[in-house]
């Protein structure tokens, strides 16, 4: 996994690898969103609701935490060994939207993101511990939660719905 100097390099790299996510939906067929190929493993809908899915809910886990309340990772209604149902859940969740609303949901949910990581401090960002929420076995610092959950997507996301385009 990629390491980050600080927390302007972290917002530098999510902003970088959404624009170049973001911008390969300019040729996506609005009326194709739902259309899975061969080889790719999600249609585009599925690769935008997954990731509205995602932000939020990482989102939530540190509002939860802020407010006092017991965090239940991934969420209170699955585990960590049924994350295929939480992506359904995700995909049901964002079914109905059109191509350029999901964009819209996504680019606002990105700034939204951004200017959490902002307030945020370097402490918090890069010391192990300091969100409950963020402790597992592996005791993560919160920027390696924050990247799996917005840059590593960007970028394999963005590989698939390349693939997608040139078999469309």
């Amino acid at each position: 996994m990629r390491e980050y100097q600080d927390k302007a390099e972290l917002l530098a790299t999510i902003e970088k690898t959404y624009r170049l996510f973001a911008g390969e939906f300019d040729e996506v067929p609005a009326d194709k969103i739902n259309v899975r190929l061969p080889g790719v493993d999600k249609t585009p809908q599925e690769m935008l609701a997954y990731q509205l899915g995602w932000l939020a809910l990482v989102m939530s886990w540190e509002q939860d935490e802020l407010q006092g309340k017991s965090v239940i990772t991934p969420s209170p209604d699955y585990k960590w060994n049924q994350l295929g149902l939480l992506y359904q859940h995700f995909y049901t969740e964002y079914s109905g939207y059109s191509l350029p609303r999901l964009r819209t949901l996504l680019d606002e949910r990105v700034a939204l993101w951004c200017a959490w990581i902002a307030g945020l401090s370097e402490d918090e960002l890069f010391t192990p511990g300091v969100r409950r929420w963020a402790v597992t076995g592996a005791n993560w610092p919160l920027w390696k939660w924050l990247h799996i959950n917005s840059v590593a997507p960007f970028m394999s996301f963005r590989t698939k719905i390349r693939k997608w385009k040139k078999n469309i």
